[in-house]
């Protein structure tokens, strides 16, 4: 069958791939690369996950995939942000170094088509228990972990079933009260962070929670995550934004079988 042309964005924003762990749904992201083009690419952060590849050395072909799928986007032209976070922390160092056309930041001033600037960073500057209690950060990454092996085993019964994809992870994380209490802080950490910056909004990752929200008078949007609910967050050529559910859309398995259907992101536009 033929191959459906690329949608074309002015700006495509990712987070949280995880390259180097189990859990990162590589192959969707490939899916979605292989669909999807951007004059700007902004990588907010953990998009090679240093803290699983030091524990055990996980690489298969999908996410070799991914980055030579990135690198071919900066070499036809598109302009790629890496930003680095927690987990691809041993970035930090490289600022405003270029590897294969892809510049790496720590944060950088995003102008929308409308002139709206936003401050792009990851967010883990504004975790606490990353910066200051390392060690449960760790722990955190285990019971992470778990969870995601739990995700496995819902995702494969719910495939016998026909069902689409579900992630019981982040439905568990919106579920229990510390965890909507810690996303609330997180949240209006940043839209503070963006005040001081005096820019109209922010855009960062880290949590793994997709949202476009508006907290004290700031735009607050966060891209979400390649490891349970495969969202990216984008930028239209008039300014608005919208959120891209990729599960919701596409199969990779059946991309094979039947041509593409018709993007229904979840749209929501920051005002």
């Amino acid at each position: 069958m033929p191959a459906t042309a690329p949608r074309t964005f002015r700006t495509i924003f990712l987070s949280d791939i995880h390259l180097g762990s189990r859990p990162a749904k590589a192959e969707f992201l490939v899916d979605f690369l292989r669909h999807h083009d951007a004059d700007t690419i902004y990588l907010v952060g953990d998009i090679v996950d240093g803290w699983r590849l030091r524990r055990s050395w996980h690489w298969p072909q999908a996410h070799n995939d991914v980055v030579q799928k990135l690198l071919r986007k900066a070499r036809k032209g598109a302009r790629v942000f890496y930003i680095a976070g927690n987990h691809d922390e041993f970035l930090r160092p490289f600022q405003g170094v270029h590897f294969g056309g892809i510049v790496v930041t720590d944060r950088v001033i995003h102008e929308a088509a409308d002139g709206r600037r936003f401050l792009v960073l990851h967010g883990d500057q504004f975790d606490a228990v990353v910066h200051n209690a390392r060690w449960l950060a760790y722990l955190g990454d285990k019971a992470y972990d778990a969870a995601i092996v739990v995700n496995r085993v819902v995702g494969a019964v719910r495939r016998l079933l026909g069902r689409p994809y579900w992630s019981f992870s982040s439905w568990a994380k919106v579920k229990v009260k510390k965890a909507v209490k810690f996303i609330s802080s997180f949240q209006n950490l940043l839209a503070q962070e963006a005040a001081r910056a005096e820019v109209d909004g922010v855009i960062c990752g880290h949590i793994h929670h997709a949202a476009i929200e508006q907290i004290m008078g700031v735009h607050y949007m966060n891209t979400g995550d390649w490891v349970e609910s495969c969202t990216a967050l984008v930028e239209n050529f008039d300014g608005s934004f919208e959120i891209i559910t990729w599960t919701e859309i596409a199969q990779p398995a059946a991309l094979q079988e039947r041509p593409l259907p018709p993007v229904k992101g979840e749209t929501a536009k920051a005002a």
